[in-house]
């Protein structure tokens, strides 16, 4: 193996951290309302929020949700594959790039939290309940929102950093033709 190929920098440490931050937040407010309520129960907060227990067996909006089961192992290797290139992607960004790090890393640390739910209970435990009136937006948990603000932090990031030269095309025009 080449020399100094595991050195890893102080800045690729603190996206792992965040992402280890998701996690451990992710798993340890399921963890809790696990506990605290009973399966399918929920508990009104405010006019708008609620705090429920409820499984997903699918991905997102509870896609694939009543599949016999396989959609476990297959969402279980797509999250591990993500989070494997994220984590490559996180040791190979150059300082300058914050706003990218962040989004992976938060990208990171709710794949991860998912994928210990699926590989572990063999569904993701989600608990926040957000509605208008009687119309329920699909229950997430905090796993879920690392993932949706850094994909959308992906996408600011596109919109900020989308000038010529980060796509290898240089600004200057020749004149000489």
């Amino acid at each position: 193996m080449p020399k100094g190929w595991l050195k890893v920098s102080a800045q690729t440490w603190l996206w792992l951290g965040v992402a280890l931050a998701v996690l451990l937040v992710d798993q340890l407010t399921k963890l809790w309302i696990m506990e605290q309520f009973n399966y399918g129960a929920s508990e009104a907060l405010t006019g708008f929020f609620n705090l429920v227990h409820v499984h997903n067996y699918g991905a997102a909006f509870s896609f694939l949700n009543s599949e016999g089961g396989w959609q476990r192992w297959a969402f279980s290797f797509f999250a591990l594959a993500v989070s494997v290139v994220i984590v490559v992607w996180i040791g190979r960004l150059s300082p300058q790039k914050k706003l990218e790090g962040c989004a992976l890393a938060l990208i990171l640390g709710g794949a991860l939290g998912n994928l210990y739910d699926r590989v572990t209970l063999g569904y993701v435990v989600d608990f926040l309940d957000f509605h208008w009136s009687a119309v329920h937006f699909p229950a997430f948990n905090i796993a879920d929102t690392g993932i949706s603000v850094g994909a959308l932090l992906m996408i600011l990031d596109g919109f900020l950093n989308n000038s010529p030269s980060d796509q290898g095309v240089d600004k200057k025009v020749d004149t000489d033709l």
